[in-house]
C-alpha cells in the first residue's frame, strides 16, 4: 500500500500459535464464546511473524525480520506459546521485487526472536544493511546478540531511522519496546510492533499480552494506540495480526472500537 510517496509492503515469514488461556486476549474462558472465531481447530490463537519493507525510489528498510529459517514445536509446558516456523521471509521479499542486498537498514520494534530472526543467519542474509534497535533493547540485549554489535546503532524515540520514518517509544512488552511512525503526504502508518497482538485488543486494550515487562505501562500505550489509529489520517500495521495486518481503528459512536482490516 501506499503512504504518501512511501510504498509499504508486509512481508510474510511464518506462523505461530500462542494458547488462548494464558496469550492474549486472555481474559477468561468465557470469552471464547464470542471470540472463539479467532481460533484455530486446535484451539490456538493464531498468529504470524514477518517484517514490514518501506520503500522510497531505490531505497529500502525493513522493520522486523521474522522468526529465521527455523521451526519449533509447541512445548506443553510454556505458558503461552504454541509453535512457531519461519522461513518464507526470503522468497516473499523476492515476490515483492527485492533482494536482501537492497536492505539498507533493518530496523527492529524490539529484540524478541520471533522479530530478529533473520538478522541472526550465518552466513547473514542483510549483508549490507545496518541493524537500528532501540537504545534499551541494546542495553538490555541478550549476548547472542552481541554479533550485531558492529552494524548495530542504538536507536532513540523520536529519531528518523528513514526518510518519512520515526521512531515512537512504546515501552511495556519489553523496556524499550518501540514502534516507527511512517508518515509521508497528509497520511501515516503506525508499525506499532507488539504493543498489540491481536485485533481483539483494540476492543479490549485492557487484555494484557504475553509476559509484559511493564504490565501497566503497555496497557497504557495501547490505550494511546487506538486513540491515535482513530484519526482519519491514520492506518495501522500489527505485525501479529494474522491476515489482517494492514487496517484502521473505528468506533460505531460508542467508546468501543474495532480493527477494520485494509
Amino acid at each position: 500500500m501506499r503512504v504518501g510517496a512511501l510504498k509499504v509492503s508486509y512481508v510474510p515469514d511464518g506462523a505461530m500459535l500462542l494458547k488462548p488461556h494464558t496469550a492474549p486476549p486472555v481474559a477468561a474462558d468465557r470469552h471464547w464464546v464470542t471470540y472463539g472465531a479467532y481460533l484455530n481447530d486446535t484451539r490456538r490463537l493464531v498468529a504470524n511473524t514477518g517484517g514490514l519493507l518501506v520503500e522510497s525510489g531505490d531505497r529500502a528498510l525493513l522493520i522486523d525480520a521474522g522468526f529465521g529459517p527455523r521451526a519449533v514445536p509447541e512445548d506443553p509446558a510454556h505458558p503461552y506459546r504454541g509453535a512457531v516456523h519461519g522461513g518464507l521471509l526470503p522468497g516473499n521479499l523476492a515476490l515483492l521485487g527485492r533482494s536482501p542486498d537492497d536492505i539498507e537498514t533493518v530496523a527492529f520494534t524490539h529484540l524478541h526472536p520471533d522479530h530478529t530472526g533473520w538478522a541472526l543467519t550465518d552466513p547473514p542474509l542483510f549483508a549490507r544493511a545496518g541493524f537500528a534497535v532501540p537504545k534499551g533493547e541494546w542495553d538490555d540485549r541478550d549476548e547472542a546478540l552481541d554479533a550485531l554489535e558492529a552494524r548495530t546503532r542504538p536507536l532513540l524515540a523520536g529519531e528518523e531511522v528513514f526518510p518519512g520514518v520515526h521512531a515512537m517509544a512504546l515501552p511495556g512488552h519489553t523496556p524499550g519496546h518501540t514502534g516507527f511512525v511512517i508518515a509521508s503526504g497528509g497520511s501515516r502508518l503506525l508499525a506499532f510492533g507488539d504493543a498489540l497482538l491481536s485485533p481483539l485488543q483494540i476492543r479490549h486494550p485492557e487484555w494484557s499480552a504475553i509476559r509484559e515487562a511493564d504490565p501497566a505501562a503497555a496497557e497504557h500505550h495501547r490505550r494511546a494506540l487506538v486513540t491515535e489509529l482513530l484519526r482519519p489520517d491514520t492506518v495501522g500495521f500489527g505485525i501479529h495480526f494474522a491476515d489482517v495486518v494492514f487496517g484502521r481503528a473505528r468506533t460505531d459512536g460508542t467508546a468501543t472500537a474495532d480493527w477494520h482490516p485494509l
